[in-house]
């Protein structure tokens, strides 16, 4: 069975935000400041906690909670599946090492995504010119680094931030020219100069109609979507180090499928794909389990407001959107939902939450035959990864 891991990512390199960034853009973008001998960014003035250690050297081993995220069945705190640290690898930050590295793991192809590129749009939401010089300099290093389409393996999502939607769409069609085969973005409304708007508003329509053109997927990517800690921590923002009791930790776990939740249901509600009916969207390491109070939801607002939708808007969602689920969700009830064919197979690796081995996914498959396996292993991803356009 060929096997395209939908789900992987990088640690991203010293300069992976400054390299390209004009140096007279630093103090209002991102610099690099040093407390107490640890390095951190400081983005649009602020030091940034998001991340325990932005360097990640030296970091934990892949996959060291997967025991923690099958339920913590040894009762252990969060803290000490983190202990075991190791200087950061080769194949994190080389793309001909991740190459021997995905030969030993039995991967054809992946799809390959930021880490600190998807927590730090929330921290200048406030500046959306600064948001999209941010990750227009970001784009550039990806392309250096990584590429688009690497030896057609390795396939780097250049992130677009629609904050700035003139900015969004050059960096789209720069994508678009290099190469891309899908681009990513966080589930957020994104923060315009005019304020906040869902991301199925028209004001996004000329992005929208690009992608519609192109052919290529919209992946919506878990990362730091804003959303409120409801009291839980006086510090707002995404955190990762597991502090501050329960209360941080579990207030992400409990509303984190929430962003995806709104990201998904506002396409639908301002009939995105009506607009645009090539657009596909794919929704990356943000759960499954949102899934049926979405659809119940989606349909009672259609009995509700006649006419609002042309169908039933879950069949529409189901056209036009792939889920990838979280590797520990159960994935008979996903497939019994939306079908085999928009099941995609990914393994969060090398994080932390992620498989120790991408293909320890294959486990979860016995219920399934052959060409189901093979569907969410392999296939569903190849068929979103080639461009259809119009």
């Amino acid at each position: 069975m060929r096997v395209f891991d939908a789900d992987n990512h990088y640690y991203e390199a010293i300069d992976a935000f400054t390299r390209h960034l004009d140096p007279r853009l630093g103090e209002q973008v991102i610099q690099w400041c040093e407390i107490n001998g640890r390095k951190y960014h400081v983005i649009g003035g602020t030091v940034n906690h998001a991340v325990v250690n932005p360097t990640f050297d030296p970091i934990a081993k892949a996959g060291a909670m997967a025991e923690y995220f099958r339920g913590n069945p040894s009762g252990r705190n969060p803290l000490e599946y983190l202990r075991e640290r190791e200087p950061i690898r080769p194949e994190y930050r080389d793309r001909d090492a991740r190459l021997e590295v995905m030969d030993s793991q039995g991967l054809d192809k992946i799809w390959l995504f930021p880490t600190l590129g998807m927590v730090y749009e929330a921290a200048l939401a406030h500046d959306p010119r600064a948001v999209g010089q941010l990750y227009s300099a970001f784009n550039r290093w990806l392309e250096e680094d990584w590429g688009y389409a690497y030896r057609d393996r390795i396939f780097a999502a250049p992130y677009i931030a629609l904050a700035d939607p003139e900015t969004a769409l050059k960096e789209l069609d720069r994508a678009l020219e290099g190469g891309a085969r899908m681009v990513c973005m966080r589930p957020a409304a994104p923060n315009t100069l005019d304020g906040p708007y869902p991301p199925g508003h028209p004001v996004f329509d000329r992005f929208w109609a690009r992608v519609d053109e192109a052919g290529v997927p919209v992946i919506v990517h878990a990362g730091d979507s804003g959303y409120s800690a409801n009291g839980y921590s006086r510090k707002q923002g995404l955190r990762t180090d597991f502090k501050g009791g329960g209360g941080p930790s579990v207030t992400m776990l409990w509303t984190m499928e929430r962003p995806i939740f709104d990201f998904l249901a506002s396409l639908i509600l301002d009939r995105v794909f009506q607009r645009f009916p090539n657009v596909r969207v794919v929704s990356v390491e943000n759960g499954s389990e949102f899934l049926g109070d979405l659809f119940r939801k989606l349909r009672s607002v259609g009995r509700k407001i006649p006419g609002l939708f042309p169908e039933d808007p879950v069949e529409t969602f189901k056209r036009h959107i792939w889920i990838n689920p979280f590797w520990e969700d159960d994935l008979t009830e996903v497939v019994d939902l939306m079908g085999p064919g928009r099941v995609v197979f990914g393994s969060d690796w090398p994080h932390i939450e992620g498989l120790p081995n991408p293909r320890d996914y294959e486990a979860e498959l016995k219920p399934f035959d052959d060409r189901t396996r093979a569907m969410i292993m392999g296939t569903n991803a190849e068929e979103l990864n080639t461009p259809r356009p119009v």
